[in-house]
């Protein structure tokens, strides 16, 4: 059935949005993250800002100590001239302004699941009924998941609608294998057919342009896998590889999860791939099932990252390119990605690798909170693999290990890329590492043999290490390191092996 919906609450989609510079000052609104009520706005960090001023139509409307805001209240299809202005401590201005247009989406039309007789429990499958529910739903429509316990198997999404989960209401996956099948889609670097997601959407197909555009998966409710059982059937069934996802996105743009708290996927929990411009925001995701990443960007651009909690039994964010040879041959990088006020509670890592052969460039993690996290903040890579990572940032928060590995024991399945990884151009700035041990080598940092691929251009910068700790360098060239100091301002000790150009001063 279809009805318009007049409630102040439900998200949808939005108008493009873009991104404006001014003064070299970036404040971008994603495309698609907006909704009838509400504008998403991120913006660069500035110098000497504690805080930010919001406004249009002349009158502020908002403040924020943090570099984004979502802004509600805001009234369906209307356009809004918002200007973000910088102020230092004495709420003076720092000239650093940008103004930006947001254009708010229609109210929906919205398609009720209820009305599809879906029905909440264990013994109740309801794939059939929802699938109507989203093949029914309109372009720029929204199907509405009512609080209740829903089990299903795969679904399948489409572009230009919104699947909203109401307070309440939990989609939860079987654990029964029969229920995803066979789709073609990419895993651990090679497109394979495995078992197919739980929310699926889009084509691997990377020859033929966007398969999926302006998806929203929005709510407060819960999306919740089949767990262990479901990894434990699909790995009996297929291997090691064949393996679903809880959400699985492939050649979609302008995509949005909003709000949801997601838990027990069978593998890696939210991967898309060959996207653009994925806005992950206000996401609670918890596993302890093994190999469960939490967020996965293969070969996609512009993502986004933003207040999200993790908890995991594998990488909390684990960005990749593909692996070699076939992401050499595709050699679609992962690009411009922002991970912003985000806690690691549980892990191996914040890892950058090792499916890294497309290249991955131009990363900012900032404001994040990392727990003990088995491998801490990771870029890894095997000789094998080709490609590079280049342009990170890590700032203004606090880790308990850093490590750029690239001789790691990790499978390979065909031919060698042409040349070796490179890891250069990257600076880690203002980061409390004092909750990790003392004593122990928190910071490690090594390249290649070859000396054309060292890895090279690094800068450490302000970082707070618990006594006694080590630093390890090896295979490395143009490293610097600046007030590296432990709270009594005792400087750590440095292993270096065949290195030049490493620079240690207070």
């Amino acid at each position: 059935m279809k009805t318009k919906l007049f409630i102040l609450g439900l998200y949808c989609l939005c108008i493009a949005c873009t991104e404006v510079k001014t003064q070299s000052w970036q404040v971008i609104a994603p495309e698609n993250a907006e909704t009838p009520y509400t504008a998403f706005l991120l913006w660069d960090k500035v110098d000497g800002a504690t805080s930010y001023r919001i406004e249009y139509d002349g009158k502020q409307t908002a403040s924020a100590h943090k570099t984004y805001i979502t802004i509600d209240q805001l009234r369906p299809e209307t356009a809004y001239d918002f200007t973000v202005t910088s102020l230092n401590e004495e709420g003076k201005t720092i000239p650093k302004k940008a103004t930006i247009r947001v254009v708010t989406k229609p109210i929906p039309e919205t398609i009720y699941a209820r009305n599809y007789s879906i029905k909440s429990g264990k013994e109740y499958l309801n794939t059939k009924a929802l699938q109507s529910a989203i093949d029914d739903c309109p372009k720029g429509g929204a199907v509405v998941i009512p609080s209740g316990t829903y089990y299903t198997g795969a679904l399948f999404l489409k572009s230009d609608m919104t699947l909203y989960l109401e307070e309440g209401a939990i989609l939860q996956g079987t654990d029964n294998l029969n229920d995803y099948p066979l789709t073609p889609n990419r895993f651990e670097g090679w497109e394979i057919t495995t078992p197919s997601a739980l929310l699926n959407g889009g084509k691997i197909d990377r020859g033929d342009g966007f398969q999926l555009r302006n998806l929203s998966i929005r709510g407060k409710g819960m999306i919740r896998g089949g767990g262990k059982k479901l990894t434990d059937a699909m790995i009996a069934h297929g291997g090691e590889r064949h393996m679903g996802r809880l959400i699985c996105l492939m050649n979609g743009e302008n995509i949005t999860i909003d709000g949801l708290t997601i838990e027990e996927s069978p593998c890696w929990t939210i991967h898309y791939i060959y996207c653009k411009n994925v806005v992950c925001k206000d996401l609670v995701i918890n596993s302890e099932v093994i190999r469960t990443d939490g967020i996965d960007p293969d070969s996609s651009s512009d993502c986004y990252i933003y207040n999200c909690t993790f908890s995991n039994g594998d990488d909390c964010i684990a960005i990749k390119s593909g692996k070699n040879p076939e992401g050499n041959q595709i050699n679609i990088p992962t690009q411009n990605v922002r991970i912003v006020d985000c806690n690691f509670e549980k892990g191996h890592g914040i890892s950058i690798g090792s499916e890294m052969s497309g290249g991955v460039k131009n990363v900012l993690i900032m404001d994040c909170r990392a727990g003990d996290l088995l491998n801490g903040l990771q870029i890894k890579a095997t000789p094998q693999r080709g490609g590079y990572v280049e342009d990170i940032r890590v700032m203004d928060s606090s880790i308990q290990k850093i490590r750029l590995f690239t001789q790691l024991n990790y499978n390979n399945d065909g031919e060698s890329a042409e040349a070796l990884p490179i890891f250069r151009n990257m600076v880690f700035s203002n980061l409390d590492m004092t909750q990790a041990p003392s004593g122990q080598s928190l910071i490690e940092v090594n390249g290649f043999d070859d000396r054309q691929h060292y890895t090279n251009n690094i800068a450490f910068n302000n970082i707070l290490l618990p006594e006694q700790t080590t630093i390890k360098i090896k295979h490395c060239s143009s490293l610097t390191f600046s007030q590296v100091l432990s709270k009594a301002k005792s400087k750590p000790h440095y292993e270096i092996i065949e290195s030049n150009d490493i620079l240690t001063h207070p």
